[in-house]
C-alpha cells in the first residue's frame, strides 16, 4: 500500500503530536515529507527530534515564504497547520489551490472574512478541511454525547456550561502570543472554540444568536498594581527576581521549551515564557456568553482563566430530565513545578463524574469510560481517525468538517462583536451556515 504524504506547517509545541503519531505509530502507512516554518531553528530541533524518537533521518525544511515550493517539491497529499491562528486561512488556502488536503489545528481561523475565504476555497478546489477537535474523542465527552443521543433529556433545551482554567495552564495563554488577540481571536476563538464545538456536537445544532462580556480582569500590568503588586521583569527565564513568582515559567527546564523557543529567540524575537502582568494584553481573563440555537437551546457559559483547578462542569436539561457532568482535570497546588502542573492538564483527567435525573425517576451515576493518552484520552482515538487507513466505524459522528470548525469559531466571533458592540449578534449576519443533514445529527 502506499504511503500517504503529509507536511507540516508550524513547528512549535502543538505539532509534536501530530509528528510523533506520523513517525512513530502510523510510519507504515504515512510518510512526513517536509516541515516549513518561519524558524529554522525549530525545524531543525524536530529533524533532531525524529532521528532521537524514530531513527529518521532530516526532512527538508522550508521557511515560511518557501511553502508553495515545499508543495511542489514533496508533493504531500495533505499539510498540516498548526501555525499562530491568525495565519491558518493562509496556508489552509495556499495548500488547496496547489491540490492538497488540510488538517489544521483549532481554531480553523479567527475572523469571518477568513473563514469566507476558506470556504470559497473549498468550493472552487474540492479539497477537504479537518479541524483537529480532539476533545470530541475524549471518552467522558463522547459518552455524555451518547446520552443526548438515547434520548436521557428528551429534547435539549438548556445548557449550562463552565470551564475553569487554572493559574497555571490559564496563565500560559497571558505568556504567549495568545494574549494579543490580532494573533489568537482571543479564548473566545481560540480556546473556547473547543467548548463551543462540543455544544453544537451534543445538542446537533448550530449557533443563532450570540451575546457576550468579559473584561481583562486578573492578568495585566494594571490589575496586578490595583492588587498593590510590582512586576519589574517583561519575562521569566534567566531573572532573578522571578525565581519565586508562582506564576514563572522557565524556559531552561524543559528541554522541548529549550529548543523550540530558547535557542529561537535571536532568530524570531518571540519570548515563549512573558510575564503576565507585563504589557501588552489585548484579550479577556474572565467571559460570559449567552447563545440561542437553531433548535432552541439555549447556552449560558462562562470561562475563567485564573482558578485554583482545571476543568469543567456542564449541565444539559431537556423535556425529559437533566444530565451533568464534573470533569477534575488538574488542581494545580497539588502537582509539581509549573512545568509538571502545566502537563498535567494535558493528560487523563483526575476525576469524572456523569450524573443523569430523569424527569420523574431516581437519579442515577453514569459510568464514564476512561482512556489513556493526552486530553482526557482523546488524542490516541483522534490520531487514529486522522491517520489510519481503516479508521473504526464512528457512531457518534466526531470527524469535525470545515463546517463545524465554522460554527464553533462563530460563537466566539460573535462574542468578539457583542463584546465590542454591547449588543446581540445575530450569526448569520456575520456568516450563513448551511443546515445540517440527518447524519451529521447523528440521525
Amino acid at each position: 500500500m502506499e504511503k500517504k504524504r503529509y507536511a507540516l506547517v508550524g513547528t512549535g509545541a502543538r505539532a509534536r503530536m501530530f509528528i510523533d503519531a506520523l513517525i512513530t505509530t502510523y510510519r507504515d502507512v504515512a510518510e512526513l515529507v517536509a516541515f516549513c516554518d518561519l524558524s529554522q531553528v525549530r525545524m531543525d530541533w524536530y529533524n533532531q527530534h525524529l532521528q532521537t524518537l524514530a531513527g529518521l533521518p532530516p526532512l527538508p525544511t522550508y521557511h515560511a515564504e518557501q511553502f508553495d515550493e515545499m508543495i511542489a517539491e514533496t508533493h504531500p497529499d495533505t499539510v498540516i497547520v498548526t501555525t499562530i491562528d491568525a495565519t491558518h486561512h493562509l496556508y489552509i488556502i495556499r495548500a488547496m489551490e496547489s491540490g492538497c488536503d488540510v488538517i489544521t489545528e483549532k481554531p480553523m481561523t479567527t475572523s469571518a472574512e477568513k473563514m469566507r475565504a476558506i470556504f470559497q476555497t473549498i468550493e472552487r478546489t474540492g479539497r477537504s478541511l479537518r479541524v483537529s477537535f480532539n476533545y470530541r474523542y475524549a471518552p467522558a465527552y463522547t459518552r455524555f454525547r451518547e446520552l443526548v443521543m438515547q434520548g436521557a433529556v428528551g429534547k435539549p433545551l438548556a445548557v449550562d456550561f463552565s470551564w475553569i482554567l487554572d493559574t497555571n495552564h490559564g496563565a500560559d495563554y497571558f505568556r504567549r502570543w495568545h494574549r494579543e488577540k490580532q494573533h489568537s481571536g482571543g479564548l473566545l476563538v481560540h480556546k473556547a472554540t473547543h467548548h463551543f464545538d462540543l455544544v453544537n456536537w451534543w445538542i446537533a445544532s448550530y449557533p443563532q444568536q450570540v451575546f457576550a462580556l468579559g473584561d481583562l480582569s486578573f492578568y495585566g500590568k494594571q490589575n496586578a498594581e490595583a492588587r498593590g503588586e510590582q512586576y519589574a521583569y517583561e519575562r521569566y527565564t534567566g531573572v532573578p527576581e522571578a525565581d519565586n513568582d508562582p506564576f514563572a515559567l522557565t524556559l531552561e527546564n524543559n528541554e522541548m521549551f529549550r529548543g523550540l523557543y530558547r535557542a529561537a529567540e535571536n532568530e524570531t524575537g518571540y519570548l515563549r515564557d512573558r510575564n503576565v502582568f507585563g504589557e501588552p494584553i489585548t484579550i479577556e481573563d474572565t467571559m460570559c456568553v449567552t447563545a440561542r440555537y437553531r433548535n432552541g437551546v439555549l447556552l449560558s457559559y462562562c470561562l475563567v482563566t485564573y482558578a485554583p483547578w482545571e476543568g469543567l462542569r456542564v449541565a444539559i436539561t431537556g423535556t425529559k430530565g437533566r444530565i451533568e457532568m464534573d470533569i477534575v482535570e488538574n488542581v494545580n497546588h497539588l502537582q509539581g513545578n509549573g512545568e509538571a502542573r502545566m502537563n498535567a492538564s494535558k493528560g487523563p483527567f483526575k476525576s469524572a463524574r456523569i450524573r443523569a435525573y430523569p424527569m420523574f425517576a431516581l437519579p442515577y451515576d453514569v459510568e464514564v469510560p476512561t482512556g489513556d493518552g493526552g486530553h482526557g484520552g482523546a488524542d490516541p482515538i483522534l490520531l487514529e481517525q486522522l491517520f489510519s487507513p481503516t479508521p473504526p466505524a464512528d457512531p457518534f459522528n466526531r470527524a469535525a468538517s470545515h463546517i463545524d470548525g465554522a460554527a464553533s469559531i462563530l460563537v466566539g466571533i460573535a462574542s468578539n462583536e457583542s463584546m465590542r458592540t454591547g449588543k446581540m449578534v445575530v450569526v448569520d449576519d456575520l456568516f450563513v451556515l448551511p443546515d445540517k443533514t440527518a447524519d451529521e445529527r447523528g440521525k
